[in-house]
C-alpha cells in the first residue's frame, strides 16, 4: 500500500440547520446547533485513515484552544500530524455552515490556513516515495498548492487535485495534475464549459472524475469515459459527501485498485456520509462502509 500525503485545510465548523435558506435580508429561525471539526483538506484526511489508508497531512493552524483540538482529533482517527504547523497569533478556519432542504451554504474564514511556505512543502515532502499519493484541494494559498503539486509531480508521485473552492488561478498549475476532481459546477466555472465531457476534455488533464451528487459521477481520459452511479439516500447533510468521494478514491488508488473499483468504493462512502449530519463524524469507517446495504 502506498501512502497518503494530503495538503489541505483545518477548520472548526459552526453548524445550524433552517427550514429554508434564508433570502438576502432575512432572518430565520434555526435549530439543532452544533460544533465540529472540518475543512476540506482535514476532512480528506480523516476519509483516508478511517477508510484504512496511510495519511499524512501537511496543514496550517493557530495557537487558539480550538486549533489544538483541531490536531489532537486528527490524530484520534490515525492521522499523522507530524507536519501541522502552529502559527503563532492566528486563529484556525473557520466555517459557517447552513443547512437546509439536504443541502448546504457554506461562509470560510480561513485563518492560519493562508501560512503554508515552500519551505514547509520542502520538508513535507522530502522522503516521499515513487507512486505515493499527494492529494490536495484549494482552501489554502493557490500558489502553494500549485508549487505543491509540482514537486509531488516531480518526485514521481500520483497528483489528485480536488478543486474546491473553484479559482481559475489554478488552472497554470494542472500540468502537474494527473487525476481532477471537481464537481459540475467548479468544473464549469474552470472551463466556462456546461456539457461535463467537453469541460473534462478543456481541463488538459489525463483523467477527469466530474462528481453529479445524487446522479454519480462521470470519469473522463483521452482514451474513454463512462458515468458511474452512487447509492440512493435520504440525504441528511451533504457536507462532507465531496471530501469523502476524494478520501475514498485516494484510498482505493492507494491499494493498487482499477479506476472502475475506486469509483464505486469513493461513490458507495459519499452515499453513506450523506446519511449522517457533520463533517468528519458523517465519514464511514471501513467496516461501515462494507458492511452497508445501501
Amino acid at each position: 500500500m502506498k501512502k497518503i500525503y494530503i495538503l489541505g485545510s483545518l477548520n472548526r465548523d459552526y453548524v445550524i440547520s433552517a427550514p429554508y435558506m434564508p433570502k438576502v435580508g432575512e432572518t430565520l429561525i434555526g435549530s439543532d446547533f452544533f460544533t465540529n471539526f472540518g475543512g476540506k483538506g482535514a476532512n480528506q484526511a480523516v476519509a483516508c485513515a478511517k477508510l484504512g489508508g496511510k495519511t499524512i497531512m501537511l496543514g496550517a493552524v493557530g495557537d487558539d484552544g480550538s486549533s489544538a483540538e483541531m490536531i489532537d482529533n486528527l490524530a484520534s482517527f490515525g492521522v499523522d500530524i507530524s507536519a501541522i504547523k502552529i502559527v503563532r497569533d492566528r486563529s484556525g478556519g473557520v466555517a459557517l455552515i447552513i443547512l437546509a432542504e439536504g443541502d448546504n451554504r457554506i461562509v470560510l474564514d480561513r485563518g492560519a490556513n493562508v501560512c503554508l511556505t515552500a519551505a514547509d512543502v520542502d520538508a513535507f515532502l522530502n522522503d516521499v516515495s515513487q507512486g505515493d499519493i499527494f492529494l490536495t484541494q484549494l482552501e489554502n494559498d493557490i500558489d502553494i498548492v500549485g508549487y505543491a503539486l509540482g514537486i509531488a509531480k516531480q518526485k514521481g508521485m500520483l497528483t489528485i487535485l480536488n478543486p474546491a473552492p473553484a479559482d481559475k488561478r489554478i488552472l497554470r498549475y494542472l500540468n502537474s495534475v494527473d487525476i481532477i476532481v471537481p464537481n459540475k459546477s467548479e468544473s464549469q466555472l474552470l472551463t466556462g464549459e456546461a456539457d461535463v465531457l467537453r469541460a473534462s476534455a478543456m481541463l488538459g488533464v489525463a483523467e477527469v472524475i466530474t462528481t453529479l451528487g445524487g446522479d454519480g459521477y462521470m470519469y473522463w481520459s483521452h482514451t474513454k469515459s463512462f458515468a458511474g452511479d452512487c447509492p440512493k439516500v435520504d440525504a441528511v447533510d451533504t457536507t462532507a459527501a465531496g471530501d469523502t468521494f476524494c478520501g475514498a478514491l485516494a484510498v482505493g488508488l492507494s491499494q493498487g485498485q482499477r479506476i472502475e473499483k475506486a469509483l464505486s468504493f469513493a461513490a458507495r462512502c459519499a452515499s453513506l456520509a450523506c446519511t449522517r449530519k457533520g463533517a468528519q463524524q458523517s465519514i464511514p469507517s471501513l467496516m461501515e462502509a462494507e458492511q452497508w446495504n445501501g
